[in-house]
């Protein structure tokens, strides 16, 4: 397979490395686009709720954002092979800057202007965002790539919690916060100089080659069945446990995963990628089954809460910064991000589109031990993945650590 083949390729010489100015500048340029996307997304589906859209014009809106996020994410992969990155990304912002005073341009109270907003927010997010992210990829190390993205994946959760207590009523105050808010990415982003291109590639892989990775699907089909079972769960937990509860319990995982996202960012970096995922993958399991058996128990709830948490702190890092670039080995991520972003953007239309299904025919009971079911079959093709993290540095760390233990002995005894 084309993956294993790449295995053991050494990644590609890159003109620059990491600085403290240069990765702060980065994080708050992701922190900053996933943060604006997250209340963009709020603001829209404000909008369409106090709309009067029928079901099928909801649909359509929904379709188009989560599709035009899709496509332009795999589009804004394959144009980054022809554009310059720094002058691609400043482009992209600026486009996200004008899309975000686009409701008061076009007004938002037809279906036509709603879905035209729909889509300009959603190529405002997914069009550079694989940018993003292969920079993010070309100026770490494999070696230090998890407590990078764990510093990133806690700065995005900061940002977003930052934004949403910002209290302001009526749309266009949103608006004007939405674009205030992506004008201050787009200033931090001009201080972004260091290491602005990389050296040319040797080869860049296309989509067809990606997916037939061995390493790379064993991967993606773990992910895709958490994203699955994660988004569809919830609105039965919100319609069983009430909107209030689960409101609660989400600020106490946001704060869990927040915490477990810079433990697990360092830990990726010396036990390796998928001990953790795994690790999450049984952790979550059991939260699922306890939710089954006592679902109707506080102490389920809060200890699927907590689990919850922490599995979201194991993966957020990983599958959404850190493993894309990973099982790049060297070549132009870009691609690999946009691909393994579409799992969550899937689940989370489904989420949106099947709700009032999945409350109305599916049982608590039933919902939750069948998520159990799912997340522990999900951990048989990632036994056969393998670890993204070289086995080298693995070794060297754990005689560090033999070593440093057997100094700690000797001079006890002595």
């Amino acid at each position: 397979m084309v993956g294993e083949a790449i295995l053991s390729k050494e990644p590609l010489n890159r003109k620059t490395r990491i600085t403290a100015k240069t990765l702060f500048t980065l994080v708050f340029l992701i922190a900053n686009t996933f943060a604006w996307y997250s209340y963009a997304f709020n603001v829209l589906s404000e909008i369409i709720a106090n709309t009067n859209l029928v079901y099928s014009e909801t649909l359509t809106v929904w379709i188009i954002h989560f599709g035009g996020v899709a496509i332009s994410a795999l589009v804004g992969a394959v144009l980054l092979n022809t554009i310059r990155r720094i002058r691609f990304i400043l482009l992209w912002m600026l486009f996200g800057l004008f899309s975000s005073l686009l409701p008061i341009i076009v007004g938002f109270e037809t279906p036509l202007t709603i879905t035209l907003i729909a889509l300009c927010w959603a190529i405002s997010f997914g069009l550079g965002m694989p940018a993003c992210m292969a920079y993010f990829t070309d100026l770490t190390t494999t070696e230090n790539r998890g407590k990078s993205g764990g510093v990133t994946f806690f700065a995005i959760g900061a940002s977003m919690f930052l934004l949403g207590m910002i209290n302001v009523y009526g749309f266009i105050a949103e608006i004007l916060t939405l674009t205030a808010w992506k004008g201050l990415g787009l200033i931090v982003f001009a201080f972004l100089k260091e290491g602005n291109e990389r050296e040319k590639a040797i080869r860049v892989p296309s989509y067809s080659s990606i997916v037939h990775e061995r390493p790379f699907l064993l991967y993606i089909t773990g992910w895709i069945m958490f994203c699955l079972v994660n988004y569809t769960s919830f609105p039965i937990m919100e319609n069983f446990f009430g909107e209030e509860f689960v409101y609660l319990s989400s600020l106490i995982e946001g704060i869990v995963s927040g915490i477990f996202a810079l433990i697990s960012g360092f830990l990726s970096d010396i036990v390796g990628r998928k001990r953790l995922i795994i690790s999450g993958f049984v952790m979550l399991g059991i939260g699922y089954a306890t939710l089954g058996v006592f679902p109707g128990t506080l102490f389920s709830w809060y200890f699927y809460t907590i689990v919850d948490g922490i599995a979201w702190g194991m993966f957020g890092p990983i599958f959404i910064l850190i493993l894309w670039g990973d099982l790049s080995y060297g070549m132009p991520s870009e691609k690999y991000y946009a691909l393994g972003g579409l799992p969550l953007l899937f689940a989370n239309f489904l989420q949106l589109a099947g709700e009032s299904y999945l409350i109305r025919f599916v049982s608590v009971a039933a919902a939750f031990s069948l998520a159990s079911f799912f997340l522990f079959l999900a951990v048989v093709p990632l036994m056969y993945a393998p670890e993204t993290l070289p086995e080298k540095k693995i070794k060297e760390r754990e005689l560090k650590q033999y070593i440093e233990k057997a100094k700690k002995i000797k001079e006890k005894h002595d």
